[in-house]
């Protein structure tokens, strides 16, 4: 749930947006409240999981790849332009969070290899935190460059790390943002509640009249943490539904603002209205790889 990410706002400057820090104190006890409730229901949920698993899978071989990315080598820049396959930073130049996003360096927060990307959080000698984010294009609209995609199927396979006040997503966002600007959090993990994660839908409108959905999805708890997992979206005309390893665990009607082509962001973050005072430094998310498939019978 960006709405807590009161940088992300920066993107419509030029609709008028702005997000006043009442909003964001509002919206941050909000999310307190459904994270308390969630975990509540959460604490029961291991039983419900397996119906959850037991949903309708996805059947990949239906689906051609379009993008992949298994981070081999790492192909990270942090201005646009510069023909990546990723950018350091969102389209819109704005961090979020408690901990600052820092560019490809040797001693930066990515590296990749073998086993492929991770993304390294640390704690300055100075008490602030830095770490990383990855964006498929590196800017909104026609003049932007990279990956995007309009339907189709989107997945990241990734380990997280574990502890109250860590923030990592993988998430989505419609290249046109000039009547709203359209989000798909795949995944967002609160560190802190072990036994689920959020899969978010979002438009934020220039009229004000903004939208969401917010789906509180059970896990065995600390499977986050203990093995990689795959989270995915799939879009198509009719109907959005968020898997988790390829099997349907939530879905709901695709919003018009959804029928356009979508970039992909990962990230860890910090804070997001949870405190980071508790956590040790480094910290590390472990993503094997990103995909975005098509179907092959050409719908959509």
């Amino acid at each position: 749930m960006k709405s807590v990410r009161v940088h992300y706002w920066s993107v419509l400057r030029r609709g008028g947006y702005r997000m006043t820090d009442v909003t964001v104190r509002l919206q941050t006890m909000a999310r307190r409240v459904i994270c308390i409730f969630g975990l509540l229901f959460a604490l029961g949920a291991s039983d419900q999981n397996a119906a959850f698993q037991a949903g309708p899978s996805l059947d990949i071989n239906q689906y051609t790849l379009t993008f992949e990315d298994n981070f081999s080598t790492l192909s990270v820049a942090a201005k646009p332009g510069t023909g990546t396959r990723w950018y350091a930073h969102t389209p819109w130049a704005g961090d979020f969070g408690e901990a600052r996003f820092s560019d490809p360096t040797p001693d930066g927060p990515f590296l990749a290899g073998a086993r492929g990307l991770s993304i390294v959080a640390r704690k300055n000698p100075d008490g602030q935190w830095t770490s990383g984010l990855i964006s498929s294009r590196d800017r909104d609209g026609p003049q932007g460059r990279g990956f995007s995609q309009a339907f189709g199927y989107f997945e990241m396979k990734a380990k997280l790390p574990e502890g109250s006040g860590l923030w990592p997503a993988f998430w989505l966002i419609g290249v046109d943002k000039s009547q709203s600007a359209a989000e798909i959090d795949v995944m967002e993990d609160y560190g802190g509640f072990p036994g689920y994660y959020h899969s978010v839908a979002h438009i934020w409108r220039q009229s004000k009249n903004n939208w969401a959905r917010d789906f509180l999805i059970p896990v065995k708890p600390g499977s986050l943490y203990s093995q990689y997992n795959l989270f995915g979206v799939s879009i198509d005309p009719q109907t959005t539904r968020f898997y988790f390893n390829r099997h349907v665990v939530s879905a709901m009607t695709t919003p018009s603002e959804y029928k356009q082509p979508f970039y992909i962001l990962a990230d860890l973050a910090l804070g997001g209205g949870w405190p980071v005072s508790g956590l040790h430094s480094p910290q590390t998310m472990q993503i094997a790889y990103i995909r975005a498939y098509r179907r092959r019978d050409g719908a959509v």
